[in-house]
């Protein structure tokens, strides 16, 4: 009998900790949802309990006065339904101190009550006490299960409030059986066979308790990876209209920036063109005549190189800002850079007699797309001659400087005009803060903030000296 008994309770703390084992292999393969401390708590302490619970009976006595490990079981067996009865209770609610110290208050005081029991009760009355708090404990449990249901469905949770609702039945059966026991029971051959068996049936039925808990989790973790594959494949598609958008906002940036220089871009690009014409009709008139020299001839055809290499110039310029944008990175060396794009920016310059100092002195290179940091300088260039335009000073000044830093290379690029408001300043780089329905440069400063910081680098405003309005961009240099 004594080692019957001992196996069973052997063979449930067996399957209790394997469900523990497997749990914890779960738990650390995966970082969506942790599983509930009281939960696991609660299986762990019921698992020790069985453990000296089931060594206890292999060399009990006496049922009426039994060894001090059988406290030690029935304390642990009692610390771990509380762990569970509070895991149902963060179910549908958060865990208050109150509770939390009260059930801990009751852990303790129930040690040296059921110690007491166990020296001068007798087995019927330890038995009786047991199954009281279990029905208590069963009842509030199925409760707070029953609230948990009606507002998030589970089938797990269903398997198992019916499971608690059976060890309910199991206790209530217990306490009947020892009620019809006509005599005190003292040895453990004198257990009635129902009682042992409702016994063994209800820690079999806790067992499942934990496995359905178990798979209350994993249908958490399940329900927890479906929701984050979706909210992920939300931010990629998010993301992936973003990048199309910003693709877009560039495209269109590029015009507009240089559609502001159109006119001038062309009037430079007729002057080289318009020459080309004349020289070739004097070409084509001393040819005819047959009066063309040496001299004229290679003097003529100086200036036709002359002049074609100049409109290639404007035209290289133009297209390489007007390229996709695709482009990988390239080392680029900023003052390079910075002339590049003066060349098409220079008609519109002239028109408005603005005086360009450079002060280009970095020699550190970058690696940056071309492209993107080519609009970069041709949008905050074009808003100074913008703001020089609008301004009356007499002597309109646009300075360009590039310096070498620590770590990267720093552009400044600065006017003399009227500056911006300490109003507009607080939100200058924010999308369309800064519209400008004349120019239609309203996405210029946030494209260029977009594009810089892509880089790893960053801009800033702040107001020149004497006046005026003075932008700065770093950019990371090539690390030796």
């Amino acid at each position: 009998m004594k080692l019957l008994i001992a196996l069973y309770f052997f063979i449930l703390a067996t399957i209790q900790l394997g469900l523990l084992l497997g749990i914890y292999h779960y738990h650390r393969s995966q970082s969506e949802l942790r599983p509930n401390p009281y939960w696991m708590g609660s299986l762990i302490v019921n698992i020790l309990a069985l453990l000296i619970f089931g060594s206890g009976a292999l060399v009990i006595q006496s049922v009426q006065n039994p060894e001090f490990n059988f406290t030690i079981a029935n304390s642990l067996f009692y610390i771990a339904a509380i762990f569970q009865l509070l895991f149902c209770k963060s179910l549908i609610g958060p865990i208050s101190k109150r509770l939390q110290y009260g059930f801990a208050i009751s852990a303790i005081i129930f040690i040296p009550t059921f110690e007491f029991l166990r020296i001068y009760g007798s087995y019927e009355s330890r038995t009786t006490f047991m199954c009281a708090i279990g029905i208590i404990f069963f009842s509030w449990q199925i409760m707070m299960l029953r609230r948990k249901r009606s507002f998030d469905p589970s089938q797990q949770l269903m398997y198992m409030q019916y499971a608690t609702a059976v060890e309910l039945c199991f206790s209530l059966g217990r306490l009947g059986v020892l009620a019809s026991t006509g005599f005190t029971i003292s040895r453990m051959e004198q257990i009635p066979q129902l009682l042992i068996l409702l016994t063994v049936g209800q820690l079999v039925i806790n067992t499942l308790s934990y496995i359905a808990l178990g798979g209350y989790w994993a249908e958490r973790v399940a329900l927890a990876s479906a929701k984050s594959k979706s909210e992920n494949d939300e931010i990629k598609a998010l993301l992936l209209e973003r990048e199309g958008l910003i693709a877009g906002l560039l495209k269109a940036n590029k015009t507009v920036a240089t559609g502001a220089l159109s006119a001038s871009i062309a009037h430079e690009l007729n002057q080289p063109l318009g020459a080309s014409y004349l020289n070739i009709q004097f070409l084509q008139k001393k040819l005819s005549e047959g009066t063309l020299s040496a001299e004229q001839n290679q003097e003529v055809l100086s200036a036709l190189l002359s002049d074609n290499q100049r409109a290639a110039n404007i035209i290289r310029s133009l297209r390489s800002i007007f390229s996709d944008g695709k482009i990988g990175a390239e080392q680029v060396e900023l003052g390079e850079l910075i002339e590049s794009v003066l060349k098409i920016a220079k008609p519109e310059i002239q028109s408005k007699n603005i005086q360009v100092v450079l002060s280009l002195s970095s020699s550190a290179l970058v690696n940056v797309n071309r492209t993107e940091i080519q609009q970069v300088l041709l949008n905050l260039i074009n808003n100074a001659i913008q703001a020089l335009a609008e301004s009356p000073a007499t002597a309109k000044t646009l300075k360009l400087e590039s310096y070498d830093v620590p770590d990267g290379v720093e552009v400044l690029i600065t006017d003399n005009g009227f500056g911006i408001t300490a109003e507009a300043q607080s939100h200058l780089f924010e999308l369309l803060a800064g519209s400008n329905k004349k120019s239609g440069m309203g996405l210029g400063l946030w494209l260029c903030q977009h594009i810089i910081a892509r880089h790893g680098g960053n801009i800033r405003y702040r107001d020149a000296q004497g006046g005026g309005a003075q932008f700065i961009f770093f950019l990371p240099s090539l690390m030796d």
